[in-house]
């Protein structure tokens, strides 16, 4: 029933344990197919792929182009994006069957898993707490949360853009935050890249870019900022 969309970039470090994640999903049916949509990786990130059995579908780098390239090759009736370095919880598929089962064509709806982070400081539990409460206030998940959304909700809204830098704000602000659900399964997410340039640090960066991006700031200038 669902085609999972991962995209890649040198991601071979994170990416076996998200491909272990969706393990229960597929032995119960529930994931049909799982795509990797890369964008021109260097290390083993294909080769770890193929090995997994996933699909694999190249394309030019950026993450919207990715998932866009991605869900265009999907042959399921729902997609769940999924970061590479993302694990989603034990249990999980159980959540998301009861949602699926729960869903209907006259009222389709979208679905965000709650935000984790691999490690067990007190810096990531107020991070949790901080991203908790942007999505009860804004109802704004980010894409580290993962999105499940039935295709034709997806085609609907236009799917993903080709954008450099914030495409997950911009579909969740197309979905609507009428049609969008926030599951209790959690999606666990590397803090890697927080440690490498602190929690406070990295988390004032991402608030000044969605500040910007609100004011209409052009995306490729964020981009430029964000990198």
């Amino acid at each position: 029933m669902i085609s999972v969309v991962i995209p890649t970039w040198n991601a071979a470090a994170g990416l076996p344990r998200c491909f272990e994640s969706l393990i229960p999903a597929v032995l119960r049916g529930l994931v049909r197919e799982v795509i990797v949509a890369d964008g021109g990786s260097t290390d083993d990130t294909r080769a770890i792929a193929d090995a997994a059995g996933a699909r694999i579908v190249e394309t030019e780098p950026g993450r919207g182009t990715q998932l866009a390239a991605g869900a265009e090759a999907a042959r399921s009736d729902w997609l769940l994006f999924l970061h590479a370095d993302t694990m989603l919880a034990p249990g999980w598929e159980s959540e998301v069957a009861s949602f699926l089962e729960q869903s209907t064509l006259e009222d389709p709806r979208a679905a965000a898993f709650r935000f984790a982070l691999d490690d067990r400081r007190w810096r990531a539990r107020i991070l949790e707490a901080l991203v908790w409460l942007r999505c009860r206030l804004l109802a704004l998940p980010y894409g580290d949360q993962g999105l499940l959304i039935p295709r034709r909700l997806y085609q609907m809204i236009g799917g993903y853009r080709a954008m450099p830098l914030m495409e997950d704000v911009d579909i969740v602000r197309r979905i609507g935050r009428r049609r969008l659900v926030f599951l209790q399964a959690r999606a666990v997410t590397s803090a890697a890249r927080f440690r490498e340039r602190s929690y406070v640090r990295r988390a004032v960066r991402n608030l000044a870019i969605l500040l910007l991006y609100a004011l209409r700031v052009p995306v490729r200038v964020l981009a430029a900022l964000y990198d």
